[in-house]
């Protein structure tokens, strides 16, 4: 919860809350049900009109994604102080409205106060509430889901086995093991086994700061589940509907990213990774490759894991209180002893090793890749493949090598205007490209790898 209590906090987000498990933010029937002080809203207003020159009420109500009724006394409010005019009459008994001289002097006041002109915020303990009602622990899928999550990729079944339990948990994991194994892939696919829509705020409003939360990178809008108007109207439109989140970091990662980051020049905030991850998945990539220290990171995290509550500190000086609502991947090419301590390790319950692939699997892969590549999969070819370029020379199989191997042949055959097919011929060209000896600086040996792979 919240270090300071919205004191109008929505009845119907409560009434959703309560009624029933999947929640849906109501539409509010004034601003004091949104929670917004009116001179946010007013400030809002004039922004927007400054930015259009003139429009109607409910084009307005419709920028602000506030209901038009919500919106009449504010109108009035600011005619009555002379900073906005009718400009001729709008349909469905409305007006158009544009800025007087005395608006357009307010506007550029409250433009150089806080240049965001968007859709109105929602307050935090409406974010918080939403965050628990929906959170993935609530979820624990079972192996259905799991089959379902992971239909289209190979597995095998004892790793099948193990990454259930840990998903069901709804508790941290390590994935480690070689690169081009799938780590990435898997952790990707993790999201899928849980709900698959959630509601999450465009922008949030706490001590007079806005933050923006909605990110098109990470959130992807769910489609839309009905053309009728009614409908339409069951809902709060501050609030964007979205697939579970599944946020990717890598070796960009900094400790700036895990704070509220503040723009003085705009006076707007961008909320951190952590909480645009929060009823998803947080998938840290190549763990100890990272800009910060792994050690840096723990101490970060130590206490979000444990008690699934965050402190993050806004540009005022003031610190609040988040959900810490998602479930946290790390994924290395390292042993994890190797990068964090035990207390850390105690707090990520599930170290699951992600190994190379058997010569069946492989085959599997290809066959699965042939598919994909509209390509015809020929076992005799993959088994020269096998035998020639991988067992003969002691090369270890990934599984990244069937997709890569089948792309550059796609590749020569394009290029060539050849049939795309599976031919030794072709295998000899692309390994020849696809992997390369080095020699290693410790003791002189070629050691080999594979170009492209991480």
């Amino acid at each position: 919860m919240s270090t300071t209590t919205h004191s109008t906090l929505s009845s119907g987000l409560l009434a959703t809350i309560m009624a029933d498990e999947s929640f849906r933010p109501s539409e509010p029937a004034s601003l004091q049900e949104a929670g917004l002080p009116v001179s946010l809203v007013e400030s809002l207003i004039i922004k927007r009109l400054a930015v259009v020159g003139m429009t109607s009420g409910r084009q307005l109500a419709n920028d602000l994604c506030l209901p038009f009724a919500a919106l009449e006394k504010t109108y009035q409010h600011l005619r009555s102080r002379q900073m906005i005019v009718h400009s001729g009459s709008a349909p469905l008994n409305d007006y158009n409205y544009v800025l007087t001289e005395t608006g357009v002097d307010r506007a550029a006041v409250a433009r150089q106060a806080c240049s965001y002109v968007g859709p109105a915020p929602v307050p935090l303990m409406d974010y918080v509430l939403s965050a628990e009602a929906q959170t993935i622990r609530a979820e624990a899928p079972k192996r259905a889901q799991l089959r379902h999550a992971f239909r289209d990729i190979s597995i095998n079944e004892s790793l099948f086995e193990s990454l259930g339990p840990a998903i069901n948990s709804g508790a941290g994991l390590f994935l480690y093991g070689e690169p081009g194994n799938g780590k990435s892939t898997i952790a990707q696919r993790i999201t899928q086994c849980f709900g698959h829509e959630i509601w999450i705020p465009q922008t949030i409003f706490e001590d007079g700061q806005l933050i923006k939360f909605y990110d098109a990178a990470y959130h992807q809008k769910a489609s839309d589940d009905s053309d009728s108007l009614i409908h339409e109207a069951a809902f709060d439109k501050r609030w964007v509907k979205i697939r579970r989140p599944t946020v990717v970091v890598g070796g960009e990662l900094t400790m700036d990213s895990l704070e509220i980051r503040h723009d003085p020049i705009s006076n707007v905030s961008e909320a951190s990774l952590q909480m645009k991850s929060n009823c998803g998945c947080l998938l840290v990539d190549d763990f100890g490759r990272q800009r910060i220290e792994p050690g840096e990171l723990l101490n970060r995290w130590i206490v979000p894991l444990e008690s699934r509550i965050d402190f993050l500190t806004l540009s005022s000086g003031k610190k609040i209180q988040v959900p810490f609502e998602q479930l946290i991947i790390f994924s290395t090419n390292l042993e994890p002893s190797d990068l964090v301590d035990d207390a850390f390790l105690r707090r990520i319950p599930y170290k699951i090793e992600i190994g190379d692939p058997s010569p069946k699997e492989f085959h599997v892969l290809f066959q699965i890749y042939c598919d994909k590549f509209k390509c015809e999969y020929k076992p005799e070819v993959v088994d020269y493949l096998l035998n020639t370029h991988f067992l003969s020379t002691g090369r270890r199989l990934r599984r990244c090598h069937p997709r890569d191997l089948l792309s550059q042949i796609r590749s020569f055959c394009v290029y060539n205007e050849l049939p795309i097919e599976l031919r030794p011929e072709y295998f000899d060209r692309v390994v020849k490209s696809y992997f390369t000896d080095v020699l290693d600086s410790k003791d002189g040996k070629p050691k080999t790898m594979a170009k492209g792979v991480s």
